[in-house]
């Protein structure tokens, strides 16, 4: 089983675009504190999002924006054109709540939308 979930805050606004086929993908990073006082520490994580998803988050989350994430590892391996090879692992985001709106969150799904919805 690869699942994962998160609870940070966005290092910098959602980048969005298109791929070739028109669908949406957004790329954004994820700071998540762990302990307390001096013992606090910060990991880093690379999101990515894709259709409705990805358009959702870049609609109303932007930088410093609370959100918990649940999604799937995806090693994102590659070599350059000098020949270095780079190593990296993403959040595929599968559903994400929005966390920051007080007294209630907002949680978002990638196939949980009706294209009826009003926003």
């Amino acid at each position: 089983m690869n699942k994962v979930i998160l609870s940070g805050n966005l290092t910098k606004d959602v980048d969005v675009r298109a791929t070739q086929n028109g669908k949406s993908v957004a790329k954004v990073g994820i700071a998540v504190n762990q302990g307390y006082g001096d013992k606090q520490t910060t990991d880093f994580f690379n999101l990515v999002a894709w259709d409705k998803t990805a358009d959702l988050m870049s609609k109303y989350l932007h930088k410093g924006s609370k959100i918990l994430v649940e999604g799937r590892l995806k090693n994102n391996n590659y070599e350059d054109n000098k020949g270095v090879k780079h190593y990296a692992v993403d959040v595929i985001v599968e559903t994400v709540e929005f966390m920051d709106s007080k007294g209630s969150t907002k949680k978002e799904s990638a196939d949980s939308y009706d294209d009826d919805m009003p926003f």
